[in-house]
């Protein structure tokens, strides 16, 4: 591989462009309507009549907005509008006393021995993904691998939360109009950027609004099947029913039927949407750089073989999860995260006034020329050099960072390695020429035309 060329990136716009130009290329896609310079300012101030937001790259003001003072930079209001269908009042768009008592009672479930007890889940998963990818393909077929990742993801999250597979009708279901849901959801409604009175009406796509309450009632029939078998002490011991049990220590309330349809909308959304995204573009990087696939396959076969994967091996995985770690570097599955200060603050020379919209950038912080050493360079050892060890600290925040970071990351840093050393082991993956993937920010982050790879079926123990 030629070591200047770097993987897939979108080209950057000129630095200046009509305001009215930047939106309607916003509209079209967010990353190309960036100027390059983003790549390198530790902040960038955009204006309108009738809003300002800050994007914040330099560290010490993003570990101000996330971890030293997160109440006073609460989830912007744009991502409740632009989500609220969906996600009602669930823990990723709530604030303040609220989204505490969520997390209180989310938190346990997920706590002490909880990965290793969905371990076998995933595991499942894996061979399934396996064998429906070794059913569909000959040696050298093209396919296009995020299909194959969602599906592999979502059945992740049937089996880990309620126990179910995605075989079951409800759950295909819900996947269906999920896939449907995020291609016409965008990651930000522009609409909701304006401070309109809350009875004006939000002009909302009609086809996302449709989906999101199809999915609403297909979660409310799986969440009330589990309330009856709690009630009749027939309930599996899963996340949902952890969940559902789980009393807020401090007030003993716990989720009722309407709250917990939020909490599993967003479970999906965000264990579901993030794992395929990161997964595929994982494989594409395989692809890309055929010398750390072959790297990676070593290890399976040193590690692992022929054997059935088990929870001590895939601790074992180090460079596995430095692939996948460094896949969420260049592809961060959430390229966007929204706050607003609720104080005046003064964000190096600017004064910032109350009610701005303060933005935070994987994509860009990944990606920063003044903080990264080959910041566009695919390099998974990256991750043993000062460099990179200080950016882990500092830039590198795929699961945001603070009181508020992912709750599902350590499950994510288990069930994503563990299903790309299995479909590794099976296959080789390759690129197709004329096919590079185009990185566009829906809901998480997706390729435009999806990923296309050649798979070749790897021989046993090869």
């Amino acid at each position: 591989m030629d070591p200047d060329k770097i993987p897939a990136k979108p080209a950057s716009r000129p630095d200046k462009v009509s305001m009215w130009r930047h939106i309607q290329m916003f509209r079209e896609d967010i990353f190309s309507s960036q100027p390059a310079k983003l790549y390198r300012a530790w902040m960038a101030e955009f204006r309108t009549p009738f809003f300002r937001s800050y994007m914040i790259n330099q560290p010490d003001l993003i570990k101000l907005v996330l971890k030293d003072r997160p109440d006073d930079f609460p989830k912007s209001r744009v991502v409740q509008e632009s989500l609220e269908t969906l996600l009602g009042n669930s823990v990723f768009v709530t604030n303040g006393d609220m989204w505490k008592r969520q997390r209180r009672i989310i938190d346990p479930a997920f706590e002490g021995g909880r990965l290793k007890e969905t371990f076998p889940a995933m595991l499942a998963c894996g061979e399934e993904v396996v064998q429906r990818m070794q059913a569909q393909v000959g040696n050298g077929a093209e396919i296009e691998v995020e299909a194959h990742t969602a599906h592999a993801a979502a059945d992740v999250i049937f089996r880990t939360l309620f126990s179910i597979p995605i075989s079951d009708d409800i759950a295909t279901e819900v996947f269906a109009q999920f896939r449907d849901y995020q291609r016409t959801q965008p990651l930000l409604n522009l609409a909701s950027f304006l401070p309109l009175p809350k009875w004006m009406p939000r002009f909302r796509n009609k086809e996302t609004t449709k989906t999101s309450g199809a999915i609403r009632d297909l979660i409310r029939q799986i969440t009330a099947q589990r309330a009856g078998e709690i009630a009749a002490g027939t309930a599996p011991d899963d996340l949902a029913t952890k969940i559902m049990t789980t009393a807020d220590p401090e007030t003993g309330e716990k989720f009722g039927t309407e709250e917990m349809i939020d909490q599993v909308a967003i479970f999906f959304l965000a264990g579901h949407e993030t794992s395929a995204s990161a997964l595929a573009w994982s494989l594409y990087l395989l692809a890309f750089d055929p010398a750390s696939q072959d790297r990676l396959h070593a290890e399976v076969m040193e590690v692992i073989g022929d054997k059935t994967p088990d929870f001590a091996m895939v601790n074992k995985l180090k460079f596995t999860k430095a692939v996948f770690r460094e896949t969420m570097r260049l592809y961060p599955p959430v390229p966007g995260m929204i706050r607003s200060n609720l104080k005046p603050e003064h964000f190096r020379d600017r004064d910032v006034r109350p009610g701005c919209q303060v933005l935070l950038s994987p994509w860009h912080l990944h990606r920063h020329e003044r903080l990264w050493e080959r910041p566009d360079h695919f390099d998974p050892d990256r991750w043993t050099t000062d460099n990179g060890k200080q950016c882990m600290r500092e830039a590198y925040i795929p699961f945001s960072a603070g009181p508020r970071v992912c709750t599902g990351s350590g499950f994510a840093m288990i069930e994503g390695p563990l299903l790309l050393a299995m479909m590794v082991r099976a296959f080789r993956f390759e690129l197709i020429e004329g096919r590079e993937p185009v990185p566009v920010a829906h809901l998480t982050l997706r390729a435009k035309d999806g990923i296309w790879l050649r798979l070749v079926p790897r021989d046993a123990g090869s």
